[in-house]
């Protein structure tokens, strides 16, 4: 099958990628290689791609916003699945840069469903967000929680689902949106918790948290999020859906600093700074619908995740650190 991952070159992007390669697929990636977080990071991962020798690996840098590159690549390269990793990230940042996140998460999304809808696509995976939710009436989240996005990228991802939706019942294209929890693991992008709080560890500095420390996560595994992106290209049951991705479990950021310190032999005390404008108080994702619809079955808890983490951290040190620190 001829496959399009848009944002191929970043951490999720690019593990689609090498799974797809390495089930012999056609894959074409599509990634800009915004500076939003060090773009050595996403070019390795590029390489990496190259090397797998099952598959058919293709590159294109460009915006998901080039009408006329989309238009391109759905026509060379044949594209018959589409998934839709591509997306400007970070609440923080999208709070100051409002118009321009809103530009690329939702219009560049609406360039590729035209394209996708032209061409006859088999089906549209859209990566979503947990951000969608924004603040808790009720815990774990179902589908069926109510949204209150607490950012302008929860809002333009909220949208984009919406999208989604409207292009299979008005054009007849088969849409799945996963929302993703808090997704971490190898290349992982360098501006989040784990990976900051590992580097500071071994480095014998305290971690940050940012606001009390009670703040609680659903981390979520890339392993696990790779299957589920998978599971799409063999069934049609989550056809018009959107889905919860996350791992079940959650922890708080406390307690997520105290064992990366132990995982890392040191006795640092975590520092605590002001809480961050646009943070979600609490994410935990119930996955009950993706358990029933595609067979997700979340494979890894955060405490064993951050072991292996740290394990792939510590072999690949040397040119993974430097691009943490400088974000």
């Amino acid at each position: 099958m001829s496959v399009l991952v848009t944002g191929g070159a970043g951490f999720i992007g690019s593990h689609i990628t090498e799974a797809l390669l390495q089930r012999g697929h056609e894959v074409v990636v599509l990634d800009n290689l915004d500076p939003y977080y060090d773009v050595d990071i996403k070019r390795q991962n590029i390489e990496r791609c190259r090397e797998i020798e099952t598959g058919r690996f293709e590159f294109v840098e460009g915006s998901i916003t080039d009408e006329r590159l989309v238009e391109e690549v759905f026509s060379t390269y044949d594209v018959e699945f589409v998934y839709h990793e591509a997306a400007r990230a970070g609440v923080r940042t999208s709070v100051e840069q409002p118009l321009f996140y809103e530009r690329n998460n939702v219009g560049g999304l609406l360039t590729l469903l035209e394209a996708a809808t032209d061409h006859g696509v088999e089906r549209f995976v859209n990566a979503s967000s947990s951000s969608v939710y924004g603040r808790p009436d009720y815990l774990p989240y179902d589908e069926a929680h109510p949204n209150y996005p607490k950012s302008p990228y929860g809002t333009t991802k909220l949208a984009a689902e919406h999208y989604c939706k409207v292009w299979q019942s008005v054009h007849g294209l088969p849409t799945v949106s996963l929302r993703y929890f808090t997704v971490y693991g190898p290349r992982m992008r360098p501006n989040m918790a784990i990976s900051n709080f590992v580097s500071r560890g071994l480095n014998g500095e305290p971690p940050v948290i940012y606001g009390d420390g009670e703040q609680t996560r659903d981390f979520t595994y890339i392993d696990d999020v790779v299957a589920a992106n998978l599971r799409l290209l063999e069934t049609d049951a989550a056809d018009g859906e959107v889905l919860n991705i996350g791992s079940t479990d959650n922890i708080t950021i406390t307690e997520l600093a105290d064992h990366v310190i132990s995982q890392v032999d040191s006795e640092l005390e975590p520092i605590y700074e002001a809480e961050q404008q646009a943070d979600a108080r609490h994410t935990h994702a119930d996955v009950s619908k993706a358990r029933d619809l595609i067979g997700y079955a979340p494979s890894t808890d955060i405490r064993e995740g951050v072991g292996e983490f740290i394990e792939w951290y510590r072999q690949n040190r040397e040119w993974y650190e430097p691009l943490v620190v400088s974000s």
